[in-house]
């Protein structure tokens, strides 16, 4: 009888860690975040100074891109 409650002690214990390792995780990871209403407005990227939103090009850069693309329009003869 005394194996039953030694097992679920056991299970208690472990139970307990892996809830305070838990709590501890979801802690850190809370305190890295910054809330959406305490940003400031822009694009994004504040975290990163001097950064670019992701897909951003120059005006010239895409200008000569779309020339590199092939004309997929259809024209009618």
């Amino acid at each position: 009888m005394s194996e039953p409650n030694k097992n679920r002690k056991t299970f208690i214990v472990v139970f307990i860690i892996f809830l305070l390792i838990i709590i501890f995780l979801v802690i850190d990871m809370a305190s890295r975040t910054t809330a959406p209403w305490n940003r400031t407005k822009g694009t994004g990227t504040d975290a990163i100074p001097g950064a670019v939103a992701p897909g951003a090009l120059p005006l010239s850069d895409s200008v000569v891109l779309d020339s590199l693309l092939p004309d997929t329009t259809y024209h009618q003869d």
